[in-house]
Order: C-alpha cells, then sequence, then structure tokens
C-alpha cells in the first residue's frame, strides 16, 4: 500500500474513524510510532476539560458499595423515594453511556476506547438487570479500562470480582446446598457464572471442557458475592468471599485437584483459564477477527496465541505481534470490515469533528449531542451497554449486514449530518479530513448531488460503513 493508504488504514482500525488532522498528523509521526504510542495509552495525556468532566460523574467514581448505599432500592427504603431513586439509577446509565462516547470521539487513546468497546462485549453485563445498573459505569471503569491493554488475567480476576457480573451471571447467590447458610435467595448451586466463564470468557465453547468441570468451577465459586453498605465492611470494591456459603470439599477442576482454600480455590481457577492453550487461541481468534477480518486465517491466530502464552497474557504484546503481521496489511483486509452500529455512529461523529473543532480549547459535545448518538445507535440495534446476552454485542458483518440496515444508516447519516458543532460539515471539509477514505468513484456522484446533500452522501456512502 501507498504510505497514506497504511495511514487510513491504521487510522481505520485502531481508532474509531478519521477526524479532523488525524491523516496528517498520522503522517507526520509515521505509522510505527502512532502504533507504539496507542499500544501505551498511560503516556499519551487527555484533554483537560474531559477529564474534569470525567471526574464529575457518581457512574464512574463511587465506589461499588457507595453507588449502593446511595442508589439502591433497599427493603427499607420508603415507597415515595423509589421512584426518585428509579430516575437516578436511570441517570447513572446514561452518564456511563454518554461518557463512553465522549471518550471514544474526543480521547487521544483510541485504540484503548477501541479495546474498552472489545473486552466490554467479551465481559458483557446488562446494564438493565436489577442492580447492575448502580455498577455498570464502575464496571466498566475500574474492571476493564485499566486492564485494556494489560494482562488477561488481571482483567478476568476484576470482572469476576465486580458486584456488577456477580450480580448479571448470578454468582453472588451461589451457595453449597449442604451449608447451613442455604436459604433464600442462596438455594443452592447457580452454575451461570462458572458455565460462561469457560465457555464465552476463557476456553471456549470447543476449549476441552465438561460438564463435571463446569459443575466443579460452580462450587469453587461458592460464596463469591456482594457486599452492600458500609457498616459491614470497609470493603469499598463490593467483592465478599462469604465462607458460610462455599464448599470446602477438594475439587477436581480439567484434571488437577483443588484443596479446599476458600477464596484462594477461585484465584487459582481462574489463573489456570487465564494460562491455559485454550484461553489463548480463543482470546487471539477474537483479535484477529476484530482487527483483521471476520474469518483470519489460522496461522495468524497461531501465531497471535504462541505470542499470547510466551507473555503471559500481554494483550499489548499479542497486538504489536498482530500489527506487524503479513495479514494485517494484506490488501484485501483494508476496507473491507462492516462497521457495526455503534463503530458507524462514532466514526460520523469523529468525520464532522464533534468535540474537535479547533482552537486551543475545543468544546466538548454537549450532553444533548451524545444522547442523540446513543438514540442512533439505538436504532441501529446497538445501544451502548444494553446487550441482554452474556456473549455481547456481535462484531462481525453477517450480525449487521442487510438491505433494511444500509437504508437505515444512510437515512440515519442525513440526521447525523446536523450533528456538527456549527453548521453542517462542508463537503470539502468531510473529503480533507477522510483523505483517500472516499474513493474517486464516489466523489464523481457527488457532482451529481445538489450542493447541501453532498456532506449526507459522503456520511451515508459505502465507504464509511466499512473500515
Amino acid at each position: 500500500m501507498a504510505n497514506q493508504d497504511n495511514v487510513t488504514h491504521v487510522l481505520d482500525r485502531l481508532t474509531f474513524g478519521l477526524g479532523p488532522g488525524d491523516l496528517q498528523q498520522v503522517e507526520r509521526g509515521g505509522v510505527d510510532a502512532f502504533i507504539r504510542a496507542q499500544l501505551a495509552p498511560e503516556n499519551i495525556s487527555l484533554p483537560g476539560q474531559l477529564s474534569r468532566q470525567l471526574r464529575s460523574l457518581p457512574a464512574l467514581t463511587l465506589s461499588p458499595v457507595s453507588l449502593y448505599e446511595r442508589y439502591a432500592n433497599k427493603p427499607d427504603t420508603p415507597n415515595d423515594q423509589k421512584k426518585t431513586l428509579g430516575q437516578a439509577r436511570s441517570q447513572l446509565i446514561r452518564d456511563t453511556q454518554q461518557s463512553r462516547l465522549l471518550r471514544a470521539l474526543v480521547s487521544p487513546r483510541q485504540l484503548q476506547e477501541v479495546m474498552v468497546d472489545f473486552w466490554f462485549n467479551h465481559f458483557n453485563v446488562f446494564a438493565n438487570k436489577g442492580n447492575t445498573a448502580l455498577w455498570v459505569g464502575a464496571y466498566e471503569e475500574k474492571a476493564i479500562r485499566p486492564h485494556a491493554l494489560g494482562k488477561f488475567r488481571d482483567i478476568l480476576v476484576a470482572t469476576a470480582k465486580h458486584p456488577a457480573m456477580l450480580y448479571y451471571l448470578d454468582n453472588w447467590r451461589n451457595t453449597d446446598p449442604g451449608s447451613t447458610a442455604a436459604k433464600g435467595p442462596f438455594k443452592g448451586l447457580n452454575e451461570n457464572y462458572a458455565r460462561e466463564l469457560l465457555e464465552l470468557h476463557t476456553l471456549s465453547v470447543n476449549g476441552g471442557y465438561s460438564q463435571v468441570d463446569v459443575e466443579s468451577l460452580t462450587r469453587i465459586l461458592t460464596g463469591w458475592g456482594i457486599i452492600s453498605r458500609h457498616e459491614n465492611s470497609e470493603n469499598e470494591s463490593g467483592f465478599v468471599f462469604a465462607s458460610e456459603r462455599h464448599d470446602w470439599q477438594r475439587k477436581t477442576f480439567l484434571g488437577e485437584t483443588i484443596d479446599a482454600g476458600g477464596v484462594i480455590e477461585g484465584e487459582m481457577a481462574l489463573e489456570m483459564l487465564a494460562r491455559h492453550p485454550a484461553t489463548a487461541k480463543h482470546i487471539s481468534y477474537k483479535l484477529a477477527q476484530h482487527f483483521v477480518t471476520d474469518t483470519p486465517s489460522e496461522e495468524l491466530v497461531n501465531t497471535l496465541s504462541e505470542q499470547f502464552l510466551a507473555t503471559d497474557g500481554d494483550i499489548s504484546a499479542v497486538l504489536l505481534r498482530l500489527f506487524k503481521s503479513d495479514d494485517f496489511w494484506q490488501l484485501e483486509h483494508t476496507q473491507n470490515q462492516f462497521r457495526t452500529p455503534y463503530q458507524y455512529v462514532l466514526a460520523i461523529g469523529r468525520a464532522i469533528g464533534l468535540g474537535r473543532p479547533g482552537g486551543a480549547s475545543p468544546a466538548l459535545p454537549a450532553k444533548q449531542v451524545l444522547q442523540r448518538l446513543v438514540g442512533a445507535m439505538d436504532q441501529l440495534g446497538m445501544p451502548p451497554h444494553r446487550c441482554r446476552t452474556p456473549d455481547g454485542y456481535a462484531q462481525v458483518a453477517s450480525a449487521w449486514l442487510s438491505p433494511d440496515a444500509i437504508l437505515a444508516r444512510v437515512s440515519m447519516a442525513v440526521r447525523m449530518a446536523n450533528l456538527g458543532q456549527g453548521s453542517q460539515p462542508t463537503p470539502e471539509a468531510l473529503l480533507a479530513a477522510l483523505g483517500d477514505r472516499i474513493p474517486a468513484r464516489t466523489q464523481s456522484v457527488l457532482g451529481e448531488v445538489p450542493p447541501g446533500q453532498r456532506a449526507e452522501v459522503i456520511l451515508g456512502s459505502p465507504e464509511m460503513m466499512y473500515r
């Protein structure tokens, strides 16, 4: 590929889309330097205004215990307060959604934002399931984001112990049926989390485990639960090991004996899963699918799996190997991935310069604009944090590409062209921002379109729908 083709391809895959000045910035610094910088987001400063706005949101800054105390409907909550608390919980979800979109649009740590979306779908929780609404923002902020480019083991443990996951997949109820504490909501074993942990989060459905392993892992994780009130503990994380609900028998898991040890049994099981070759292959396949093609080659997946195992699950190291691979740079793998609704809406937002109109202190997109973006994703079937099933939103074209979907996107582009701060973006400004993203064949069509509709045609073009 020519140099600008390289730059465009990297921006397509490592960001949520080209915005004003992105092409020129990467061309000046070089593709390799851009990739390495994105793999170390802690070295990239965030705009001060963005940081201040994020720090103002209780959904992201309060601990799980504080969120429960402030916003939960508890058994002693007066009836006249329940409606107000329900509205407050809805606001927590809106703040979580809008902060995700704000970062995706404005943050220079673009690869981190791409990986937050990747991992949230991998370790999905549904924001509208009961108390998960309280914790979904804290879950993304504390369990997902800090580990998005770190060690897989760390993100696996962080999600396993977070109240949002414990509640969503019911492990907070998981109790040894023979214990004296097996009563009320803790009536016995609950396999939900253990099954999804094996099938979705680690080994995969073809990862070589059995129903016996599911049952053993369920017993290993008995007693992993949630604390909710400060008076019960000084622990702000919300995670608690309830020893009285744990199965204290010796277990056999994946062919290995795990002696009774309480919470350490679960930590040992997570460690085993994080280092398992089947996990390495499962995660490598999903990363290759996300960044290269919906049907990655076995050779690429094996290469990434080897890197995963050699680096103890270092996601940055695996991604660096992926970005250096021949598969990543093959011409047939450029501009061939159909954007999900989430990616498409964000690509439009970045193209029209939301939050980056220029100047020393660019204004952040208003909350009303961010909510319109959430609404657009909802209309296209992909509202953030609202996937009901534990497998998260699909990331492949077959889930989203259809004639009706294309028509809906074109209609969406017409409405979104007017979201920019100030007047509608000019076709010239869009073409300058997108560079060769919009080829000559599409540009020739623009001459046949009334000037006032050209921006809409660009945003609704096939080239904007693919990355």
